[in-house]
């Protein structure tokens, strides 16, 4: 504790909160006050973590300032865990990545109070605060595994089961245990290896459960529900000469025509589709040519924009040149059905587009939230860069959109293979779409290469090697793809390997240090 910490014989001032990161240094005083034999406090790194992932499930009580008790939770959806579980399974090693907002239980992660307060009950008004935040979500109910650490001292004579009900039947006093059955808290099973490291409880926990009474359980809309599955169509595009925008329109919504026509959820375009455009007129200078190209991506927007409502399927545009202050940029745009449009500029530029164009690379990674689930968009050479397929796995990305435009067989495969990997070790879908054919006319352009695709993570529940389909090479086609979103939550929790939980977050992270 502090040295200005405040005793019983001082006159308090109680205030109830949400934990801040500034609150850290208190936590880390109760913390290695609390539990010298655990390892003592989090580091801060996982502090900011759980505030990050769950803020509202975050709780202190305060006294004139300083943090004398505090309380930690998620929301997990309970029965990818059962009842046999550990705490570093179901808590994400106390990083909460096993939070989920759509669950229906609120699970304890922790509870502690500043020895010098244990005379307040502190603890029973952050139990309470818990009901009531479990109350206002509406979730099923509290469950938490729970430290019996009075039974090192019974530990010789009494099996934990017979522990605990000389506990239940007030024959033995434990000060975790004694207290969570008087706050309406119900055994329902022993766990094992809970905790291993628990010497005082010799690695057992007593699961716990308080039922909120007043849980309704949530009915699905009749429509507008969330969505468990996405239909995914990728256009692999036949470069092919265009005299006016009106013609590349038309070859646009033909193929929008058509992936609505299969209900897809989302028609994906490649990388700089609209190249034909160059060659309407002969420019001097690449440049030239990629600014003439950049003074028709406004009308393409808006044409695409309004097909994605009229045709009800949300689109990515591939990727456009945009001119902003003089500067060249690649722009993907992301046409919603419901007409909202939003857009991820390509972050990292080829060497080719740097010389030739002069283009300069954007300072933003988005995530999107369509009406089938999250999503992001790396735009060809953004995909070699596993960092932000990281950084938005992070954020909860389901699929990868990736729109590309490659010449060459080995540029095509660089594309490929990494894109697979970001699948693999992201646990996400990614699609990648590209152009084929020849413009002869067209400088930089006269050449295409792709085989587009829509690759998985690799476990039992996915294809065998991890390709959910992929079109003929260097043909003008579409591939459709039915993607299970349920599967890739399962494959978190309880694939043969979880690349997402066991990240060694207390060894490294990545972290977005941009404006």
């Amino acid at each position: 504790m502090t040295d200005d910490m405040l005793t019983e014989d001082t006159e308090h001032k109680l205030t109830l909160r949400h934990l801040t990161l500034e609150d850290y240094d208190y936590v880390k005083d109760l913390m290695d006050a609390v539990y010298p034999g655990l390892g003592g406090a989090w580091p801060k790194n996982k502090f900011r973590a759980q505030l990050k992932v769950f803020p509202d499930g975050q709780i202190c009580i305060e006294d004139h300032g300083v943090v004398v008790a505090a309380a930690f939770s998620v929301i997990v959806d309970y029965d990818k865990f059962g009842d046999q579980h550990t705490y570093d399974e179901i808590t994400g090693d106390a990083y909460l990545t096993t939070h989920d907002p759509l669950g229906d239980v609120l699970y304890g992660v922790d509870v502690f109070v500043s020895p010098d307060y244990r005379a307040m009950r502190l603890g029973r008004r952050l139990y309470e605060a818990r009901k009531e935040i479990c109350q206002n979500l509406n979730l099923k109910s509290i469950v938490a595994g729970g430290r019996i650490p009075r039974y090192k001292d019974h530990a010789a004579n009494l099996t934990p089961q017979a522990y605990i009900e000389k506990v239940k039947r007030k024959e033995l006093y434990d000060p975790i245990l004694t207290f969570q059955l008087s706050n309406e808290f119900e055994v329902k099973r022993v766990l094992k290896n809970y905790l291993p490291e628990d010497e005082e409880s010799h690695g057992y926990a007593t699961l716990l459960e308080w039922t909120n009474l007043y849980y309704d359980p949530d009915k699905a809309p009749l429509i507008g529900a969330a969505k468990t599955t996405a239909r995914v169509g990728c256009v692999q595009w036949q470069m092919r000469p265009f005299s006016s925008v009106e013609e590349l329109s038309q070859q646009v919504e033909f193929f929008i025509d058509a992936l609505s026509d299969y209900q897809c959820d989302l028609a994906l375009f490649p990388e700089f589709f609209n190249a034909p455009l160059m060659g309407i007129e002969n420019h001097q200078t690449s440049i030239a040519a990629i600014k003439a190209l950049a003074e028709y991506s406004v009308e393409i927007v808006e044409v695409i924009s309004k097909l994605a409502v009229s045709y009800n399927i949300n689109v990515i545009a591939g990727s456009m040149p945009v001119i902003e202050n003089d500067e060249l940029f690649n722009v993907s745009y992301l046409c919603r059905r419901d007409g909202t449009i939003d857009s991820q500029y390509k972050i990292h530029v080829t060497p080719h587009e740097k010389r030739a164009w002069i283009m300069q690379g954007g300072n933003e990674l988005k995530v999107f939230d369509t009406d089938f689930g999250r999503i992001g968009i790396l735009i060809c050479y953004d995909i070699e860069f596993p960092e932000l397929g990281r950084l938005l796995s992070e954020q909860g990305v389901q699929i990868l959109f990736v729109p590309f435009w490659t010449d060459t067989k080995n540029g095509y495969l660089r594309v490929r293979c990494c894109a697979q990997a970001r699948a693999i070790e992201n646990e996400c879908y990614v699609a990648i779409a590209g152009s084929v054919g020849n413009l002869p006319k067209v400088d930089g352009a006269d050449i295409q290469y792709a085989q587009s695709a829509v690759f998985s993570p690799s476990d039992f529940s996915f294809p065998h090697d991890a390709i959910m389909a992929e079109t003929t090479p260097n043909t003008e086609m579409t591939i459709i793809v039915d993607l299970d979103l349920d599967k890739l939550n399962k494959l978190q929790n309880e694939g043969s390997v979880r690349n997402y939980l066991d990240r060694r977050r207390d060894l490294y992270k990545i972290g977005w240090i941009g404006d």
